[in-house]
């Protein structure tokens, strides 16, 4: 069980301790799975179904839109069975099925595959995220949700762009196997996790959540940063030319490590300035580097594009996922993850499969340049919340 730990008078809290260490072996697992066959998998559907573009973004949004669906049913599974079993559980339905993705080029094969796989992600997000959230002392929630984000943001900087060249180079039977190994390996850490302690609080459900404006305005936010970040991830391959195909493997790094150093930059600053004004800027960087994408005949653009992306994606993911924590009670962690996981996912899977039909009918540098415009207009909810976050309401609380 989860136990409370030990303060001195005017001492900082611990951060990292033995089950946070643990618990580090289930994100890496996890985070390297997923990012491995992230960018791959597209490719692979998009090779098997003749190079049409939409097939590409149906593999992206299938995956994220069943990690959408089981990220709502994890709170409850949670309160029923606990941190571990879910997450065990999700390791074991991310990782099995990608054994089968080289078993059939078949769109509704592939699919069936990317959803199975979505929902295991999901309950290792929710869970796992509601469990990191109560072994992180709350004064120092922002640096450690950061190191929390380093530690799943490495495996996404190597293995994104590790995925397409491996790809390229041995073929995707491989790829696909070691992303399923990546994630089975971590189920032996499950055990030593502790798990969720019994509360007599009542517990905050995800509909009451979504009508708390203080929650739903920052996973607003985040959501319209998470559009981008399916799009960059699924057609950046597709959008430059082939002639360039180096640009894509440097650009998805450079928009890992960005995102990574800009969690922990934005950590640290949010714990010792509150995290309530990063959110704009994070938003317009992020809407102002998709814009500089748009030029995909530019590998300087392209890669700097990408990395600004990068550093306001990276900055919105601290902010708005401590502002969230800090305004619910533990019992509201689950509820936390997953919302904030929601707004992560949908905007996704929504950005992957509309970007998909736009960039059909428009060409990639337009589809590019209308999606930082729909970006911007999150600038609504973001600015309201910051005016209410120095004295929030009672209609801020369920």
């Amino acid at each position: 069980m989860l136990n409370s730990q030990a303060e001195g008078a005017g001492s900082r809290p611990p951060l990292v301790t033995r089950p946070l260490l643990l618990r580090f072996v289930s994100i890496i697992g996890a985070s390297t799975s997923f990012y491995l066959l992230l960018s791959v998998v597209p490719l692979y559907a998009e090779e098997a179904g003749g190079g049409h573009g939409d097939a590409a973004g149906l593999t992206t949004g299938a995956l994220m839109l069943a990690t959408v669906g089981g990220e709502l049913a994890t709170p409850r599974l949670v309160a029923r069975f606990g941190y571990r079993l879910v997450l065990g559980a999700g390791l074991v339905l991310l990782g099995a099925p990608a054994f089968a993705l080289s078993a059939s080029g078949s769109p509704a094969w592939i699919t069936a595959v990317c959803v199975l796989r979505g929902i295991g992600f999901a309950f290792t997000v929710v869970a796992g995220g509601a469990l990191t959230a109560a072994l992180v002392p709350a004064a120092r929630r922002g640096e450690g949700l950061a190191l929390v984000g380093i530690v799943s943001g490495v495996p996404s900087l190597v293995a994104l762009p590790l995925g397409v060249w491996l790809a390229a180079h041995v073929g995707y039977g491989p790829v696909f196997a070691a992303g399923a190994v990546a994630a089975l390996a971590a189920v032996v850490s499950v055990p030593g996790l502790p798990d969720r302690d019994p509360t007599s609080e009542r517990v905050l459900g995800v509909t009451a959540g979504i009508r708390t404006a203080a929650l739903s305005r920052p996973a607003l936010v985040f959501a319209a940063t998470a559009l981008a970040a399916g799009i960059l991830v699924t057609f950046l391959p597709l959008a430059v030319p082939s002639a360039s195909a180096g640009v894509v493997a440097t650009a998805l790094f450079a928009q890992s490590a960005a995102a990574t150093a800009a969690r922990w930059v934005a950590g640290r600053h949010g714990d010792r300035h509150g995290p309530a004004v990063l959110v704009v800027p994070g938003l317009a960087l992020a809407a102002g580097g998709t814009l500089l994408t748009a030029l995909t005949h530019s590998p300087v653009a392209v890669v700097i594009g990408v990395t600004l992306f990068g550093i306001g994606f990276g900055i919105t993911q601290n902010a708005t996922l401590t502002l969230m924590y800090a305004r619910v009670p533990a019992s509201g962690y689950g509820t936390v993850s997953a919302l904030w996981n929601f707004a992560f996912d949908a905007g996704m899977g929504l950005g992957a499969v509309g970007f998909g039909f736009l960039a059909a009918r428009t060409g990639y540098p337009s589809a590019f340049a209308l999606t930082a415009a729909l970006m911007l207009t999150a600038l609504v909810p973001a600015w309201r919340d910051r005016r209410t976050e120095a004295s929030p309401g009672p209609s801020d609380r369920p």
